[in-house]
């Protein structure tokens, strides 16, 4: 897994020099900007996990430099200040900072919260894929049962979200008419599976791209599979 990239934006060489240090003793990898126009300009023109950024610094303030990132990007901010009042705790955090700590602080609780930063990080992208299914490009929001291609939203009956939700479900594998009819109608009494063919078709109606490979491929005798020739 590659490590994680951390913008380090202070004026304070030595500190900046240290903290680096711990960090990247720590796996993460670390870049020091000791100007404020200089630092935002790098978290606009790169990607950073994470940015530590210094109030008081030369040219654009910390406050300034959050305020202007916020209008472009939603890269992490922690604060690192000697300012300890509460008004300017909160107007970093109101601006878009994500965590502030005070100086001098011990390093051990930096590297603290930059662990307990990526563990809450994970655990939010771990429920959101748990909340989300997707596919090339169509995306099943399973908590309001919504279906997006692209930014297109595609109104679908329950029937038909259901059986594109159990086919994502299983993509790679294999389908057959038989395990749809269970999962999507329940064995309801007088269903067949020659109604798959039917709501099929409907899908596809609904979700395919004139011109491009039909997201659900048949697989004669069997059923039905979604899988990404690309790979």
């Amino acid at each position: 897994m590659a490590s994680k990239k951390i913008l380090i934006i202070e004026d304070e060489r030595n500190l900046a020099r240290f903290v680096s240090l711990e960090l990247e003793h720590e796996g993460y990898a670390t870049e020091i900007k000791e100007n404020g126009r200089v630092g935002l300009d790098e978290a606009l023109s790169k990607e950073f996990d994470l940015i530590l950024l210094d109030l008081m610094l030369p040219e654009l303030d910390g406050f300034e430099v959050a305020r202007r990132l916020r209008k472009e990007k939603d890269t992490p901010i922690i604060m690192m200040t000697a300012r300890d009042s509460t008004m300017d705790r909160v107007a970093g955090l109101d601006i878009g900072a994500d965590d502030y700590i005070t100086k001098p602080f011990a390093i051990e609780e930096l590297l603290a919260r930059v662990r307990a930063f990526f563990r809450r990080e994970e655990h939010s992208h771990l429920a959101e894929e748990a909340a989300n299914t997707s596919f090339r490009d169509l995306v099943i929001d399973k908590t309001n049962r919504t279906v997006h291609r692209g930014k297109k939203v595609i109104d679908l009956t329950r029937r038909e979200y259901d059986l594109l939700l159990t086919l994502m479900k299983h993509t790679g594998d294999v389908v057959t008419r038989e395990h749809l009819v269970s999962e999507v109608w329940g064995y309801e009494e007088g269903t067949e599976t020659n109604v798959v063919d039917v709501y099929i078709r409907y899908l596809r109606n609904k979700i395919d791209v004139d011109g491009k490979e039909s997201y659900i491929q048949t697989v004669r005798g069997l059923g039905y599979v979604m899988r990404d020739r690309s790979k």
